[in-house]
Formats: C-alpha cells, structure tokens, sequence
C-alpha cells in the first residue's frame, strides 16, 4: 500500500492560467507559496517560502478561473506528479506538481461595492463541518 497526499495552505502567486481542451474540458495552472516562519538561533525571524506548481481540471479548473487571483489564499488537497520533458536543446527536463482534487477559497473575498464579505466556500469539493465546542467537556459514562 502507499498514499501520495499533499495538503497546502498558501497564497496564489499569479492569476492562473486556464486552457480549454476537446469535449469541455479545462486545466488551469498557478503557483502556491507556501511560508514557514521560525526563530533562528540568535532570535532573528527567518521565513523560507516554496513555490508549488498547481494543476486543477474541470470543475475546479473553471472555480479558479472564475474567484482565484494572485494573492489569494487557498487550502489545497492533492497528490504530488513529476513528469519529464525534452527541451529544444533536448535535453531532459522535469516538473513536479500538485494535481489538486479539493480547492477552498480561503480568507476574505470582496464583494462588488469593495466591503470584505464572508469566507468563500465556493469550490470545495468538501462539505464544511463546524468546529465542536470544547469549552464545555462532554459528560460520558467512561470509567477513565
């Protein structure tokens, strides 16, 4: 058994790029960046940033299209895939990115007169589960 599972948080880094193939069907590429932050030994804040390569079909393909824009933050589910390429010099190159199979809209969006409105859920392939409430343990017959 193996699992290839990448889950991301990050900010898009250039409004995507959206192709439309035979029968329909869309693509749509972009990047991720995604931050870590951390203290260095001597107390400095250091943040490295990773680029991620993103590939979104059909549906999602046309969501991204549609709401994601540079600098938009986005949750990503998906699986990791490297494939190969001769350049014209024909030498071998590679690429590896994220096939995202779930996208959500995080953060903010505006709406139309420029006032920050809600989260925007649109393009979850996922449904949203509201978080339990642990200020009040929950009484059970457990003997521990």
């Amino acid at each position: 058994m193996s699992v290839n599972k990448v889950i991301l948080v990050g900010n898009v880094g250039k409004d995507p790029d959206v192709r439309h193939l035979d029968k329909g069907v869309s693509v749509a590429n972009f990047p991720l960046a995604t931050t870590e932050t951390y203290l260095a030994k001597n107390g400095e804040r250091v943040s490295t940033t990773e680029w991620h390569n993103i590939v979104v079909w059909r549906g999602l393909a046309e969501v991204a299209e549609k709401y994601v824009t540079k600098g938009r933050q986005l949750y990503i589910e998906g699986r990791i895939r490297t494939r190969s390429w001769d350049d014209k010099d024909g030498n071998k190159r590679y690429t590896t990115e994220i096939y995202a199979d779930v996208m959500q809209l995080l953060g903010k969006r505006e709406d139309s007169t420029g006032a920050a409105a809600q989260s925007d859920p649109v393009g979850s392939s996922q449904d949203n589960v509201s978080e339990p409430d642990l200020s009040q343990p929950e009484e059970d017959d457990l003997p521990f």
